[in-house]
């Protein structure tokens, strides 16, 4: 079973950068899909970015143009680079892999935006 730990979480400015990682215990080069999701106080969990073992991307539409999620199956790591940060970026955020019944998370980094 794939474990994921995520890390580069932190408290920035508004507008500035973050830029968090995925490390998996094992080879993700046959993981289809991978994935951060967020969930901020009070909040349900929702989907930050996917992409695909072929690099095809999606975004949430909160995020679009400021994120940018890529993967290095060399390294077996997903990262996401998050641009222009708000302060209705922060939350704690979590790597997923789509496997097994619930599948599979990271156990979350925390990201505060905050002047």
């Amino acid at each position: 079973q794939v474990q994921l730990v995520e890390s580069g979480g932190g408290l920035v400015q508004p507008g500035g950068s973050l830029r968090l990682s995925c490390a998996a215990s094992t080879s993700i080069s046959g993981l289809y899909l991978m994935g951060w999701y967020r969930q901020a106080p009070g909040k349900q969990r929702e989907l930050v970015a996917g992409i695909t073992n072929g690099s095809i991307t999606n975004y949430a539409d909160s995020v679009k143009g400021r994120f940018t999620i890529s993967r290095d199956n060399a390294r077996n790591t997903v990262n996401l680079q998050m641009n222009s940060l708000k302060t209705e970026d922060t939350a704690v955020y979590y790597c997923f892999v789509p496997l097994g019944p619930r599948g599979v998370w990271g156990q979350g980094t925390q990201v505060t935006v905050s002047s």
